[in-house]
């Protein structure tokens, strides 16, 4: 019998719903921005759901959130400080809705606030905070000089859903430039993207967006590098790209405009902007250069052709492009790299031209390509570049051969077109071959990638010299910082066993960039590490150790053999053998690596010394040293002659936190320790610091402060919204003790239990159990709402204790292990007498859907179960295609998740016992299967064979299908229906609410669209609806 029992204290914390009005901004073309003078900082409240809480419902008595509140829901995105950390500004979205983007100073009650539309997620499309990785960070920025500040607006969502159902393309955002001190901004229509210029600053370059173009895809830097596919001049890639480009002077308001340009870039300085200009009929195509300070325009290079990819390098010394011409031979342009040197120089610029046509030494059928930019080395002596095969274009009448010129067969007669081909007479074929190193559903995801992929070769301009680094023998290869050497991965003879059990080891070879040789390092290596911030050395992980390779001398190196701690990973519980705790990287002297034993950070010399343990205390105080920051983006190597912060998690406590290493000294100094979760950035030229710090029911404020980081100003506050609803009581910890395994000892793991809104002690209630594998980890972390199924903070808020328990694992019993651990946590958790054990439910997604749907075969311990996208057979999921990726899932199983010891002919009663579908018949809890028909990850048909079992048993089950959708859901009707039902199905069970027809009868299919239509309503609020009904016999009254 195994014991449960609960430790540490209950935290209850009470918020403040206070929220300090921010004026809203005038958007007028040369009026002065509106100031608010607040006595501490706030998100702006109205009372059309655009800022923190709508001011009358900050002001009423706090309630259970509904959907359209979640919907409303706003989270800092995007942010920026400026370089002298005088100004901080964000961009506040919702979950739904428009965005606003707060521009406010650090000291003092300035602050602007502008609507700026509905941001575009990474689809193009829009979205809220969720989707932020679809917003480039150039969408908000200051000037250098931190005099200006610049950000997108984009169209609101009423105007995008108007132009989506007039079928035209929605609006081009616009850009607009905000002076700091005065608050006089204007605004730029159809916008493409815009950046400062520079260090020196004085100028913003902002690129039109070409003329018809549709309003999803501005944001972002136009595209480089066409699509495989082409044929010479006729593509529709081929058009001319170039839009106009608006300069303007900050200081005058002076605006230059520069027409044709598809692509430009400032150097770092900011003094000189290159620009590629594409025009129509290629007429003054070519790369131009502007000095900023004189205004001097001089052409570095012009032809009928296409240029693309500016690169600078990072100190500005050098400029390079790619130019491209048509080769009717031929569907893709061939390319030539140019380099541009000698800027800033007494004497007049240098070009360096390398042209793959003129050189007898390059390979045939190849050209430099256009998918990766051409790039200088760091002392300017070579160009580095990709090539790729070309694809020949079909013969045309009249043409000679294509593997021919004209010259070289004078006078030979066409050949007759070759016969088209009918439709029904073509072969439409896929040859899988046991042979194959990747399957042919996997070469199909890949194809583009394929089909793009280039081979990194060098020119070296003193020496005229080409030399090709990678091959099809060693494909991948990188130069290392200073390029004096490159590093070359050679997988062949490893990927086909790779791709099946999922053990990925490669060669490792060091390559001489000045004369192309290659020599072996390494063989048969499964975790590589990173080269030196000086190129000549690199650390790589092999059998519980690290090591150092010198690449000149080509001696290896034993970095932790003599160290006092294991870099093996004993919490890493999946089939993989002696997997490595986390390097952090170099020290920037080159002369040591900083590794991680799992809780405290050492300092490994690689070239002799004792190693040091810069941490001290985290094993014997069971604190886990995760990473330093970096502060400093561009910082190449961690300097330990400077102080250094050290982000900080308590194992047992779940406490957060940011320390201090002082050079030279061992040990840690806390600065920041608390019950939450810190995040940490600085301004670029000034000892002015921003953290972060959120708990389970604060979400993540920004604060100012200084070097100590002692409490700061808060800069943002979302506090209010959380005060305008009923939040968790409260967040506690408890422990269970759980055998995995026979003979194996007890392992001690931990859940998080937060308590539902209003709660009293002595009375329990009703409980969502969401699994996953560990999760105590985000004990502290604030969980914004979100309309995406299930949301920890929505439950609390409407009266549900959420309990979140960690899964350990046994190796062979992914699916017993997990049973073990949930109903440990359970009874642990009902021992605090929170839990009304009769009111349980279970649900997880992907792996947590597949634990739920093989939980509810082994205990009744769960009145209601919703499992997401679950794993249902693991005999006949091993061989199921990924098709996210095209590959199979038996590496999965046999190297990762899974945690099996091979495939099931090898072990049959493993995969059969931790089966769902096999035990369909123990199962009594009322259950729901979400799974689309599109899914990626988990094949469709697992859902199905469960579904399908468990009704030809007579189970209470539904299947929830939503067409075209993946693994996770990514329209938002189908998000908000999912939410809905799943609250449905778990307020009837656990809440005794009445059951709604779907779940009773289920929906014909002739019947779905009428009732979705009669659906529709409940995205409203409660008093929405109530409002709507009681207006209906007034409308009817007036109808007669």
């Amino acid at each position: 019998m195994r014991r449960a029992f609960a430790i540490l204290t209950l935290s209850l914390s009470v918020l403040l719903g206070l929220a300090p009005l921010t004026a809203r901004h005038a958007a007028t073309i040369g009026a002065p921005a509106a100031r608010a003078q607040v006595s501490a900082p706030s998100a702006e409240p109205t009372g059309s759901g655009q800022s923190g809480a709508p001011s009358a419902a900050a002001a009423a008595a706090p309630r259970p959130m509904e959907l359209p509140d979640i919907l409303a829901w706003k989270s800092i995105g995007a942010s920026a400080v400026s370089d002298d950390g005088r100004w901080f500004a964000y961009r506040l979205s919702p979950v739904v809705g428009d965005s606003e983007v707060v521009v406010r100073a650090v000291e003092g009650d300035k602050a602007y606030t502008f609507p700026a539309g509905e941001a575009p997620s990474a689809g193009g499309r829009p979205g809220g905070p969720g989707d932020e990785p679809g917003l480039p960070a150039a969408a908000l920025q200051f000037s250098a000089d931190s005099k200006w500040a610049a950000f997108m607006v984009y169209p609101t969502r009423a105007e995008a859903q108007r132009a989506r159902s007039q079928r035209r393309p929605a609006a081009q955002p616009k850009a607009r430039l905000l002076d700091l001190e005065s608050g006089t901004d204007v605004a730029f229509d159809n916008v493409r993207r815009f950046a400062f210029a520079g260090e020196r600053g004085g100028w913003i370059a902002m690129q039109k967006a070409p003329a018809g173009a549709g309003g999803t895809a501005v944001g972002a830097p136009p595209a480089q590098g066409p699509a495989r596919g082409g044929s010479g001049g006729d593509a529709a890639g081929d058009r001319p790209k170039g839009t106009d480009l608006i300069l303007r002077e900050l200081a005058t308001g002076r605006d230059l405009n520069v027409g044709n340009v598809s692509e430009f870039a400032f150097d770092k300085s900011g003094r000189y902007l290159a620009l590629v200009i594409d025009a129509p009929d290629k007429a003054g195509n070519g790369v131009q250069v502007r000095d900023m300070e004189t205004g001097v325009v001089q052409a570095l290079d012009s032809a009928s052709a296409s240029y693309e990819r500016l690169s600078w390098t990072e100190k500005g010394d050098g400029l390079s492009v790619i130019r491209g011409r048509d080769d009717e031979r031929y569907r893709d342009k061939r390319y030539a790299a140019i380099g541009f040197t000698g800027f800033g120089a007494a004497g007049a610029l240098q070009r360096v031209v390398y042209d793959p046509a003129s050189d007898e030494g390059f390979p045939q059928g190849f050209s430099i390509s256009p998918a990766r930019s051409a790039v200088w080395t760091e002392d300017l002596g070579a160009l580095l570049f990709g090539i790729r095969e070309l694809e020949k274009a079909e013969p045309k009448p009249g043409a000679t051969p294509a593997d021919k010129g004209p010259a070289d067969s004078p006078g030979a007669p066409a050949p007759p077109p070759a016969p088209e081909t009918p439709d029904d007479d073509k072969v439409d074929l896929v040859l899988w071959h046991y042979k194959d190193p990747r399957l042919q559903s996997q070469q199909r995801v890949q194809e583009q990638a394929d089909k793009n992929f280039s081979y990194l070769s060098i020119f070296r301009v003193k020496e005229n010299r080409f030399i090709r680094l990678a091959d099809d023998e060693v494909r991948s290869v990188s130069a290392a910082p200073k390029q004096r050497y490159g590093i070359g991965l050679d997988m062949r003879a490893y990927e086909l066993m790779g791709n099946l059990d999922g053990r990925r080891y490669q060669d490792v070879y060091v390559i001489d960039l000045r004369t192309g040789e290659r020599k072996l390092a390494v063989r048969k290596l499964r975790n590589m590490g990173q080269p030196s911030p000086d190129g000549s050395k690199f650390f790589y992980y092999d059998d519980g150790h690290y090591f150092s390779y010198d690449m000149a001398s080509g001696a290896s190196v034993n970095l932790t053999k003599s160290v006092p701690a294991s870099f093996i990973d004993v919490d890493q519980d999946t089939n993989v053998v002696k997997p490595p705790t986390p390097a952090l990287g170099w020290t920037k002297d080159s002369d040591a690596v900083l590794l991680s034993d799992g809780w405290d950070i050492w300092r490994v010399p690689v070239s002799g010394g004792t190693a040091s343990n810069l941490t001290a205390n985290g094993r014997r105080d069971g604190l886990r040293y995760r990473s330093l920051l970096r502060l400093d983006p561009e910082e190449k190597g961690f300097d330990l002659s400077a102080p250094r912060y050290v982000s900080m998690f308590g194992e047992a406590t779940k406490k957060g936190g940011i320390g201090l290493i002082e050079p030279g000294q061992a040990g840690v100094r806390r600065l920041l320790w608390d019950d939450a979760v810190f995040g940490l950035q600085k301004a670029a030229k000034a000892d002015v610091y921003l953290y972060t710090r959120s708990t389970f029911n604060e979400p993540p404020d920004v604060h100012a402060t200084g070097a100590s980081l002692q409490p700061g100003r808060r800069l943002s506050d979302l506090r209010a919204q959380v005060g305008a609803f009923t939040w968790s009581g409260g967040s506690l910890l408890v422990s269970y003790a759980v055998k995995l395994g026979k003979g194996a000892p007890a392992k001690t793991l931990q859940g998080s239990l937060f308590l539902p809104a209003g709660y009293e002690r002595g009375r329990t209630y009703p409980t969502i159990v969401y699994i996953y594998e560990r999760l105590t980890q985000n004990h502290n972390a604030f969980a914004a709402p979100t309309a995406n199924g299930f949301n920890k903070s929505v439950y609390t808020s409407n009266g549900y204790a959420v309990l979140m328990p960690d899964i350990a694992y046994a190796l062979n019993d992914p699916g017993v292990s997990a049973v073990a651990c949930i109903t440990s946590a359970l009874k642990a958790a009902i021992a605090t007498g929170v839990v009304d054990p009769k009111r349980v439910a279970l649900h997880g997604h992907s792996w947590g859907g597949y634990q739920t749907a093989f939980a509810v075969t082994q205990t009744q311990a769960f009145a209601a179960a919703v499992a997401g996208a679950p794993l249902t057979n693991m005999v006949s999921m091993y061989s199921l295609i990924y098709k996210n990726s095209g590959g199979t899932n038996q590496a999965i199983f046999e190297s990762s998740q899974g945690r099996f010891l091979g495939g099931y002919w090898d072990n049959w009663e493993a995969y059969v016992r931790n089966s769902p579908v096999n035990f369909a018949r123990n199962v009594k809890t009322p259950l729901i299967i979400l799974h689309n028909d599109q899914d990626g990850a988990v094949d469709f048909t697992q859902g199905v064979e469960y579904f399908n079992t468990l009704r030809r048993l007579g189970k209470n089950v539904i299947m929830l299908e939503y067409v075209g959708e993946n693994h996770g859901l990514a329209k938002q009707a189908n998000r908000q229906d999912y939410t809905i039902r799943m609250k449905e199905f778990f307020d009837h069970y656990l809440k005794g609410a009445p059951a709604p027809a779907w779940m009773i009868e289920g929906v014909p299919r002739l019947k779905m669209a009428d009732h979705l239509k009669e659906r529709a309503d409940l995205r409203k609020s409660a008093a929405e609806r109530e409002k709507e009904r009681a207006a209906l016999p007034v409308r009817e009254a007036e109808r007669k």
